[in-house]
């Protein structure tokens, strides 16, 4: 069966490069993305799937019902892009100023859609049911939580476990990298806002300046991570913003602080929610200033569940070879909001290599991001390999495990 995957990912390899270069060309941000709706819904014209669209956003899912009765299995793709400016200089480059898929949704789709197209074509090989959902606003709108709330995951055949594929554009082509437990970290705004007193710059004992106490802050949350925060439960605290005054003569009345917060257990995360707010109320207090500080909870920690994140990796390793599959020993701190459907049903997140083989290898979310798409073909056998099996098995995790 692995080698009859193989082969039909390498047959729809072309298909699926010509379909990511357009959306790649095409980018949209947020919830409503009608260009990339419509890219994909051409991409599964023909193709014998149960297609559903609508709702609060621009998502497809596209069912395929198997030829037997089985559990569910939910294949996920994010379709957004960032606001960003590309500098890649590629010939399918964005046309669309300060947008670019700089995270590999492009790819997200095109594999998924391919993927589809060969789970179809199988659907005889299928005791259940796999339900592809491509997905919008991934890129901080909550999407895949939007769709929970539709009923994505509790709507019949109801869902029993979930798999995901993100591209890494800093990963060998190919490899395979997952782990089980927390992969993807949780990721929280925090916003601080210091009220003083304004006045002259030459007088400042006739003001209550904000900007010392501000930065006295900024330094005692780092510090704060370090003797509060056990090194092997990490929490990441950037403050990237400071804003204060209008003139370089004019002590500021006001001094703000805007930052964002990565932790990858939910017990690290509230530690730093009320150290946060501690820290700064006693800062405030100790320099006569107000202060307010907010922690707004953004996504939460991506946690693969151990026995699908041991099935998946054995898929892979049948796949592909235990040389390129690769068990990570730490998280990313980056953040996911496939987290949501992991918190629902057991599934994993795992990275696809795609690091370029030549030029610069820029990050996810760079303007020079790039990646190379012959691994496509490796991503579009994994989904359907991973789909098969969990059926073949009968979904219970004793016994895929």
């Amino acid at each position: 069966m692995l080698d009859d995957l193989r082969r039909a990912a390498a047959d729809l390899l072309p298909d699926c490069v010509a379909l990511r270069r357009r959306i790649h060309a095409l980018p949209e941000l947020g919830l409503d993305l009608p260009e990339t709706q419509r890219a994909v819904l051409d991409a599964l014209a023909g193709v014998d799937v149960e297609i559903a669209t609508g709702g609060a956003t621009s998502a497809v899912v596209a069912t395929i019902h198997g030829a037997r009765p089985g559990p569910t299995l939910l294949l996920r793709a994010d379709m957004d892009a960032l606001p960003l400016r590309e500098a890649t200089g590629l010939p399918f480059a964005s046309t669309r100023d300060g947008m670019m898929h700089a995270c590999g949704h492009d790819a997200h789709v095109a594999m998924l859609a391919m993927a589809t197209r060969l789970l179809a074509a199988r659907r005889a090989d299928l005791a259940g049911t796999v339900r592809c959902v491509f997905q919008p606003g991934e890129e901080g709108h909550g999407g895949a939580r939007i769709l929970i709330e539709e009923g994505l995951l509790s709507r019949e055949p109801r869902v029993d476990a979930a798999f995901a594929i993100h591209v890494d554009s800093a990963t060998p082509v190919g490899m395979i990298a997952g782990r089980p437990g927390p992969i993807l970290a949780a990721a929280d705004v925090v916003a601080i806002e210091v009220r003083g007193k304004g006045g002259h710059a030459s007088m400042p004992h006739l003001a209550v300046d904000p900007v010392p106490v501000a930065c006295e802050m900024v330094l005692a949350l780092q510090l704060m991570i370090t003797r509060r925060i056990d090194v092997f439960d990490p929490a990441v605290l950037t403050i990237a913003r400071i804003r204060a005054g209008s003139a370089g003569n004019v002590i500021p009345s006001s001094a703000s602080l805007m930052g964002t917060l990565r932790t990858v257990s939910e017990e690290t995360r509230a530690t730093m929610h009320d150290g946060i707010r501690r820290v700064v109320a006693g800062i405030a207090a100790a320099h006569g200033v107000e202060a307010e500080a907010q922690v707004i909870r953004g996504y939460p920690v991506t946690i693969n569940d151990d026995r699908f994140a041991a099935f998946a990796g054995d898929t892979a390793r049948a796949l592909v070879g235990d040389a390129h599959v690769h068990t990570m020993p730490a998280p990313v701190m980056g953040a996911e909001d496939f987290s949501y459907v992991l918190q629902q049903v057991p599934g994993a997140l795992v990275f696809l290599g795609a690091k370029p083989m030549d030029g610069e290898s820029a990050p996810l979310h760079s303007d020079r991001m790039r990646i190379d798409e012959s691994a496509f073909a490796t991503g579009i056998a994994l989904h359907a390999a991973v789909a098969l099996r969990f059926l073949e098995a009968g979904g219970t995790l004793q016994a895929v495990a």
